[in-house]
């Protein structure tokens, strides 16, 4: 008993501690009555102060919970940052006596152990005894039922700036069903890691899934507060409705600004190498090549048994692990190509997609149907297929990419 009183004495005073110190005023946060009175304004950024993600700024919205029945939206990397580490974001409310109720996981499950697609169940959390309802699977927006009794919704993620990675596919139903009941949502947010450019196709309406959701380029350029903004402003909640929502920003931070995930966003992005060229090697996913899963190096490496051996002289061999349980060409030699050690990107790289394509023994069976979910358009293999180069494919997103940009700046919160 004497043990958890320290512990919760400890994580209160580092809670404060760093609240006092920190570098944005609330005031309207403090007194707000209600969730639509409250206002945040951040200070100028320094770029030679630490970034401080919005879970950070404590002294902000701990006043917006108070009395209040939580529901939290939340994974591995929903933590709060302090000088000996961090703590679950989870845990430090249930610590400090907020009253959390319920948490919704994303893909790859609350703690972040999932394999990507893999269904995660609901269940009860080992540390906090709170139910955890999966939002992946056959329940990916959050049922009536399910959010019956909260007066708010706090979503908590790190993403990493990918139309594909469907954490923000999670956000959607997450804010269209707490609008449909009338619940608030905060967001807390955290900094795109690929937020320094935007490229890619423009996803087309009529190939509208789980990894595809709106009509943005593969790479967005938005944070999740950002992104939060533009679902409302857009109105593509399902029949118009729009969510009560805040969003608690990020401090010193910038577009420009680079920033290395202190955990992994998702097993398969394990370093800022994977998570760079991300939006560049998923396009695999969509076809007969691996993209590193089942190896030490997901998403740092491509490659597969069908590409000219001549060309790709890299090796490897997917086997089972704990990022992948079942691997593609799981015990077959794969030849491809390792990226660990290439410069950084600020744009999409197609050249890795034609060149496997062009240099595959096995052109009739190299995509699958998922490449159209992910490409959001069909236009991209015919191209690919029809042998154009990258520069001709990309002069075909220019007038897209600068439509959706024009729309994009308005719901910017940093430069």
């Amino acid at each position: 008993m004497r043990l958890t009183v320290f512990k919760n004495t400890v994580l209160l005073f580092v809670l404060i501690a760093f609240s006092c110190g920190n570098i944005a005023t609330s005031e309207a946060g403090a007194n707000a009555s209600n969730f639509s009175d409250f206002s945040y304004t951040s200070k100028e950024v320094d770029l030679d102060a630490p970034i401080a993600v919005g879970a950070n700024q404590t002294e902000a919205y701990l006043p917006l919970l108070q009395g209040k029945k939580i529901g939290i939206v939340a994974n591995q990397t929903s933590v709060i940052f302090h000088k000996k580490g961090y703590t679950h974001l989870v845990d430090s409310l249930v610590a400090l006596k907020t009253n959390v109720v319920k948490v919704f996981a994303p893909e790859h499950g609350f703690r972040g152990t999932a394999d990507a697609g893999e269904h995660v169940k609901d269940g009860i959390d080992s540390k906090t005894k709170l139910p955890i309802f999966s939002l992946y699977g056959s329940n990916k927006k959050p049922s009536a039922t399910q959010l019956e009794g909260l007066d708010l919704v706090v979503f908590d993620i790190q993403d990493v700036g990918a139309r594909f990675y469907t954490y923000i596919s999670t956000l959607h139903y997450v804010m269209e069903a707490c609008a449909e009941q009338n619940i608030p949502v905060l967001i807390l947010d955290r900094p795109n890691p690929n937020g320094h450019y935007i490229d890619g196709p423009i996803l087309e309406k009529e190939y509208k899934s789980f990894v595809g959701m709106h009509p943005v380029p593969v790479v967005h350029g938005m944070t999740i507060g950002e992104y939060a903004k533009m679902i409302n402003g857009e109105h593509w909640l399902d029949n118009g409705v729009t969510c009560d929502l805040a969003v608690i920003p990020v401090q010193n931070y910038t577009h420009q600004r680079s920033y290395s995930l202190p955990i992994a966003p998702s097993p398969n992005l394990p370093t800022d190498k994977a998570i760079n060229l991300y939006p560049s090697l998923c396009f695999f996913e969509g076809t007969n090549v691996s993209a590193g899963r089942g190896t030490p190096k997901p998403f740092e490496i491509y490659g597969s048994p069908y590409l000219d051996k001549g060309m790709y002289t890299f090796k490897f061999l997917p086997q089972p692990n704990a990022g992948s349980k079942h691997p593609k060409h799981k015990g077959m030699l794969c030849y491809g190509e390792n990226l660990s050690d290439s410069p950084n990107l600020a744009r999409l790289d197609l050249n890795y997609l034609i060149n496997a394509y062009q240099n595959t023994i096995d052109k009739p069976i190299f995509f699958n149907d998922f490449f159209t979910k992910l490409a959001g358009t069909k236009t991209l293999q015919k191209q690919i297929e029809e042998r154009h180069t990258a520069d001709e494919i990309k002069k075909t997103w220019v007038r897209g990419l600068k439509a959706y940009n024009q729309m994009r700046q308005a719901y910017l919160i940093y430069k």
